[in-house]
């Protein structure tokens, strides 16, 4: 047995007395050369058990139980034998590699650190294994990215160089806390291939943390299924995906969209009362186009040397069609164009070429006013709600100050009754209008992002990635709440995403995009279906299968 943790209970000291029991009773083993997965939503207790094993916790944290690690309890462990055990035995990888990484130092001096640290090699030598390191984890010309500092990488290229430090000094137990979250599906997979195989050459053993369950299945043998702090579920991977026998697991599993299967008018919300759904109204193909979008292009111009520069083009030649109460799906990994599409349409991004038409009238011909006028009818919805809504503003000012601005509401009390409403259709109470965001969860604040577009009544919504950093369960509410409200009021709405499965369940036609390009275009159910181009094809090929595990890339 490599770790065992036998009762562990982590409750956190919140002043005048209080406290908040974050684990309750958590046990489980993992053997050597063996991945075992903590599944659950946020506030479930993963990573502060996770954190625990490797006392990562802050100080108002009060662990107890045991956490066995070869026999030693690493709750009694000093912080001299913590230090020498972490990143030497026990190595962390965690979600955002750019809050672990140092934004001031080269990739090769962080690399360098935990070897000189904890193996004793010299300069020269730790230099050598740093630029082998990052060869073995699949990052191109490794001498040169030594010298590279992380803002110079891309997101998948950051998670590698973590990979890289974690495995440096060759521990027997690498925690994986969520590490592919934020990532494309394609970079996604080729981590999890990466992991895989780095597992099978080292023998070491993997605890990966995920709120995914159709992720996990791909790399763990066992599973343990979190809530509110207790383990609702565990056991062989196989077995919980084939056979879950904890209704929270069940519903886990029935809530994230997929590419397989027959396609539902809801997807299934935990917690809440079984409902038999009207089928989806058909879409009406004669509805009147509101966007047009012709040969829309975008270009930046990039610094070369000390007096020359080169044109990039992130959007080149995108032309669609959106009519009244339909979705276009906008997919394709980072860099591929979509965010600058999405921009672009807004005018937040001044396009370099090519006409956007809103109920025929190119946006590029009205004057400021106008503009501004216009802005109002197409709205967006980003992809952090933590960086969306202002941190000072209360819900109240957060909904009403955009209709004050708009000259929406007769006065302040029928803008606050407005503002009520909206609150109601996005399925929160009206007593949060006196509370600021940080007193709300991602998927809350995401519905007040989503309220304070509907407050200025707009035609057509950009949602820029706006599921993808939610929980499952929270993801399969707000897609609900978005087709609710696309069926109650006709919204045209502009999905980017690079989950597949969430595309299938929202979109009536796709866009594929590859270097600024759109490579294929047709209905969603095409395209999905019978990919025409070798991109859509790989990226339907990476798309997690729930419980189909894929040998490791060698």
């Amino acid at each position: 047995m490599l770790l065992s943790v036998q009762d562990l209970q982590v409750a956190f000291r919140l002043g005048r007395g209080q406290r908040a029991q974050a684990v309750r009773g958590v046990s489980f083993d993992i053997d050597a050369d063996r991945s075992v997965a903590l599944v659950g939503e946020s506030g479930s207790g993963k990573s502060v058990t996770a954190m625990s094993i490797v006392q990562l916790l802050p100080d108002n944290a009060e662990p107890r139980g045991r956490i066995l690690w070869q026999g030693q309890d690493l709750l009694q462990a000093t912080p001299a034998q913590m230090r020498a055990l972490r990143g030497r035995q026990i190595a962390c990888v965690f979600q955002d590699p750019m809050s672990s990484l140092n934004p001031v130092l080269s990739v090769g001096l962080q690399l360098v650190e935990p070897l000189r640290a904890h193996l004793g090699l010299s300069a020269r030598q730790a230099r050598a294994r740093a630029e082998e390191l990052l060869a073995e984890v699949g990052l191109p010309e490794p001498r040169r990215r030594l010298a590279a500092y992380p803002h110079e990488l891309s997101g998948g290229q950051q998670q590698r160089v973590m990979i890289a430090m974690a495995l440096s000094c060759e521990p027997k137990l690498l925690i994986a806390d969520e590490p592919t979250t934020a990532l494309d599906v394609t970079i996604q997979r080729q981590i999890l291939e990466l992991l895989g195989a780095l597992k099978a050459r080292h023998r070491m053993s993997l605890l990966f943390i995920s709120h995914d369950l159709g992720l996990v299945g791909e790399i763990a043998d066992e599973v343990v299924v979190m809530r509110h702090g207790q383990v609702r579920e565990r056991g062989a991977a196989v077995r919980v995906f084939d056979n879950p026998q904890d209704t929270y697991t069940q519903a886990l599993l029935a809530c994230r969209p997929t590419l397989d299967g027959p396609l539902p008018a809801r997807l299934p919300v935990i917690d809440a009362p079984a409902a038999s759904p009207a089928p989806a109204a058909p879409k009406d193909a004669d509805a009147p186009v509101v966007l047009e979008v012709r040969a829309l292009a975008k270009s930046f111009h990039l610094r070369q040397g000390l007096f020359g520069r080169r044109d990039f083009a992130a959007v080149q030649g995108v032309s669609f069609q959106l009519r009244r109460g339909h979705t276009l799906g906008v997919v394709g990994e980072s860099g591929s164009g979509k965010t600058t599409l999405g921009l672009a349409l807004l005018r937040l991004l001044e396009p370099s070429g090519g006409e956007v038409r809103f109920h025929g009238r190119d946006l590029a011909t009205l004057s400021e006013r106008e503009r501004r006028a216009l802005r109002r009818r197409i709205q967006i919805v980003f992809q952090n709600p933590y960086a969306a809504l202002n941190p000072r503003f209360s819900i109240r000012q957060t909904l009403l100050e955009p209709m004050a601005l708009h000259g929406l509401g007769a006065d302040g009390a029928e803008r606050e009754e407005r503002a009520r409403g909206l609150l109601h259709k996005v399925g929160l109470e009206a007593d949060a209008l006196g509370k600021y965001p940080h007193e709300f969860s991602g998927g809350q604040r995401q519905r007040i992002a989503i309220a304070r577009c509907l407050s200025l009544e707009p035609e057509v919504l950009v949602l820029d990635e706006a599921v993808s950093a939610l929980d499952v369960s929270v993801q399969a509410q707000v897609l609900n709440l978005l087709r609710d409200l696309q069926d109650e009021f006709g919204l045209a709405y502009v999905f980017i995403s690079h989950d597949l499965g969430v595309v299938r369940f929202v979109a009536d036609e796709v866009l594929v995009m590859k270097d600024g390009a759109v490579v294929e275009q047709a209905e969603a159910a095409q395209v999905l279906r019978a990919p025409a181009h070798d991109y859509t094809r790989r990226l339907l090929a990476a798309v997690p299968r729930m419980g189909q595990r894929r040998p490791a890339a060698s």
